[in-house]
C-alpha cells in the first residue's frame, strides 16, 4: 500500500547487518559517497539480494565471535557471486571464517584510536597509505589471524596482523577497523575508494536525481483525478514532503495541520503562518486537542502512547479526508531512521514511530512517503533543493507524538502546559545564545519525579525538569551538546523562577547509543 522505492533501477549498494551499532551509519556514508545504499538483515537468501542486482555488497560489524554455535552468517555462495564485498570489523572476520582463513580470540583486544600501518598503498588504501601510521577507529576481541588462500594482507596494527585485506581477483576485501566513523579520519575516502574503484560503481546518487525519481514515481502512483491529504506537522519531514508532493501533483494536494495539543507554545499557529507564506497549497487547521488527551487518560507506557496518538492521528486525517472528494492517498513524511528504530528483520524495536509502527492495522487511505528512503541530512537537502526557507529546513526535529512523550508517565492538561513553558524558556535562551543552529535537537523533558526545594523561606515539593541538548548528524549516533555553563544556569534559573511546578533542572550528559535522543 505503500508508495516507496521510486528509483528501483538505480545503482544499489546493500549493507548486511549482522547486529552492528553502526549499520545504519555505514548506509550513510555509503550515500555520502554519492551510492544509494540500503540495509537488509544478514540472513537474507543470496538469490534475493542478487535479485535486486547490488553494485556492491558491505557486512557490517557486530557483537558476535564467528566461531560460535548459531552465530549470525549469511550463506557462503554470496561470496563466489562476483559481487564486490566488504567486510567491516566481524564482517571481516566473517569472510575469513566462511572460506579457509582462521579467526581467533585476540591475545590483547583493540578499542579505540589504533595506529595503522598500510602495507600497499593501492586498492583500497590508494591515496591514503604513507610512510607514517595511520589512526582508525578499533572496537574488537577477536582477530584474523590467518587471512584466506588468495588474500593480501594490506595493513597491520601492533596487535592485529591482519588489519586489511583484499583479494581483487574475488573482489573481496575485509577491515578489522571501522571506517564509517569519524574517528576513522581516512574512513570516507577508503570506502569511496571500494564503492568507485574497487566496485566499479558511478557514485550517480544526488539528492536532484531523488527528485525527479520522486516526482515520477507520484505521478506515476496517484491518477489526474486523485487528490492526496497530508498530515502537517510544520517539521522538516513534513514540510519536505508537502513541497514534494506540491512539485510533483500541485493543487491535488490539500496538507491538513491537527492541533492534537501536544505542540511546543504558541506552535500550532506558527506552523499555519509560515506554511501559508512558503506554499500555494490548501491547508486545513484541525483543533483535536480534547480528542487526543482523552486516548491517553491512564496511559503511562511509552510504546502505548505513541501507538494510540498513531492510530489517532490516521482517523483525524481520515474524517477530514471523507469532507474532500476524490481523496485516494494519504501522505507522510516518513525517514528511513523512522523505519530502522520501529524495527525490521534487521534491527530490534527501538521504540515505534508513530508514523511507523504506531499506524492501525486497518487504514482507508493507502499510503505515500517519497522519503521513507532518506535520512535526515538528505531530507533538509531535498528542501534546500526544492526552495524551502531555512526557518523550516534548519528547524530542529520534533516527534509527532509531541510533548506527549516529554511528558514522562500520564499525560494531562496541567503536566503539558507546565512542560511548554519550560521548553520555551529553553529554546528562547539557547537561541539567544546562537546555539540553536550549532545543536541538532534541544527540549525539556518533564519527570514523574518530586524532590524538595527552598523557595523564600519555604519548603517546596515539585517536579524536576531534565533539559536536553544533543549533536549528531544523522540522529542514529547522537552525543549531549557541551553548553556553556552560563547559558545552563540561565535556563535553569529561569525554569524554576519563572514555572510554577518545577523546583529543579538537570541536563542529560548520555549519547546515544546507549541512550536515545527522546526520554520516551
Amino acid at each position: 500500500m505503500t508508495v516507496t522505492n521510486p528509483g528501483a533501477d538505480r545503482e544499489t549498494a546493500f549493507v548486511l547487518d549482522f547486529g552492528a551499532q553502526y549499520a545504519q551509519l555505514i548506509a550513510r556514508k555509503v550515500r555520502e559517497c554519492g551510492v544509494y545504499c540500503e540495509i537488509l538483515p544478514f540472513d537474507t537468501p543470496t538469490e534475493r539480494i542478487l535479485a535486486r542486482r547490488p553494485s556492491a555488497i558491505i557486512f557490517s560489524g557486530g557483537p558476535a565471535s564467528v566461531y560460535e554455535v548459531g552465530a549470525p552468517a549469511c550463506a557462503a555462495d554470496l561470496l563466489a557471486s562476483g559481487v564486490p564485498i566488504l567486510g567491516i570489523c566481524y564482517g571481516h572476520q566473517l569472510i575469513a571464517h566462511l572460506l579457509d582463513g582462521e579467526v581467533a580470540s585476540g591475545a590483547t583486544k583493540e578499542y579505540g584510536r589504533t595506529p595503522l600501518e598500510v602495507l600497499d598503498t593501492g586498492g583500497l588504501f590508494a591515496g591514503i597509505g604513507g610512510t607514517a601510521p595511520l589512526t582508525c577507529w578499533m572496537s574488537h576481541g577477536d582477530l584474523v589471524s590467518r587471512p584466506p588462500s588468495g588474500f593480501t594482507v594490506t595493513a597491520r596494527t601492533p596487535n592485529t596482523p591482519v588489519a586489511a585485506m583484499a583479494d581483487p581477483s574475488r573482489r573481496l576485501y575485509g577491515v578489522q577497523f571501522h571506517p564509517e566513523v569519524a574517528h576513522t579520519p581516512f574512513g570516507k575516502t577508503l570506502l569511496k575508494n571500494f564503492l568507485v574503484n574497487e566496485a566499479g560503481c558511478t557514485a550517480s546518487w544526488t539528492m536532484g536525481g531523488f527528485i525527479q525519481e520522486a516526482i515520477e514515481a507520484i505521478r506515476a502512483r496517484v491518477d489526474a483525478h486523485q487528490r492526496v491529504v497530508l498530515g502537517l506537522s510544520g517539521g522538516v519531514d513534513s514540510s519536505v514532503c508537502a513541497a514534494l508532493l506540491g512539485r510533483a501533483i500541485g493543487s491535488r494536494l490539500t496538507c491538513i495541520l491537527v492541533d492534537h495539543g501536544f505542540m511546543r507554545k504558541g506552535e500550532a499557529d506558527r506552523v499555519a503562518s509560515v506554511f501559508r507564506q512558503s506554499f500555494d497549497l490548501e491547508l486545513i487547521h484541525v483543533d483535536a486537542r480534547e480528542r487526543f488527551l482523552s486516548r491517553l487518560v491512564g496511559v503511562t507506557d511509552p510504546e502505548e502512547k505513541r501507538k494510540r496518538i498513531g492510530e489517532e492521528f490516521i482517523r483525524v486525517f481520515e474524517a477530514e479526508a471523507e469532507k474532500l472528494s476524490n481523496v485516494a492517498f494519504l501522505a507522510q513524511g516518513t525517514l528511513y531512521p523512522d523505519v530502522i528504530e520501529s524495527g525490521t528483520g534487521a534491527a530490534s524495536t527501538i521504540k515505534t514511530h508513530h508514523n511507523v509502527g504506531g499506524l492501525p492495522e486497518t487504514m482507508k487511505l493507502p499510503l505515500i512517503e517519497p522519503l521513507r528512503d532518506l535520512f535526515k541530512d538528505e531530507v533538509r537537502q531535498v528542501g534546500r533543493e526544492l526552495g524551502l526557507p531555512e526557518t523550516i529546513v534548519a528547524r530542529h526535529p520534533f516527534p509527532g507524538p509531541g510533548l506527549a512523550i516529554r511528558v514522562l508517565g500520564e499525560v494531562n492538561a496541567q503536566s503539558l502546559d507546565t512542560l511548554r513553558e519550560a521548553d520555551a524558556i529553553a529554546i528562547e535562551e539557547i537561541r539567544h545564545a546562537n546555539w540553536y543552529d550549532r545543536c541538532a535537537q534541544a527540549f525539556v523533558v518533564l519527570l514523574p519525579v518530586y524532590t524538595v526545594g527552598v523557595m523564600g523561606d519555604h519548603r517546596t515539593y515539585a517536579n524536576v525538569a531534565a533539559l536536553r541538548v544533543v549533536t549528531t548528524e544523522d540522529f542514529m549516533t547522537a552525543d549531549w551538546a557541551r553548553l556553556p555553563d552560563d547559558l545552563l544556569e540561565r535556563i535553569s534559573n529561569r525554569i524554576i523562577n519563572e514555572v510554577p511546578g518545577i523546583n529543579r533542572v538537570v541536563y542529560d550528559i548520555s549519547s546515544k547509543p546507549p541512550a536515545t535522543v527522546e526520554w520516551e
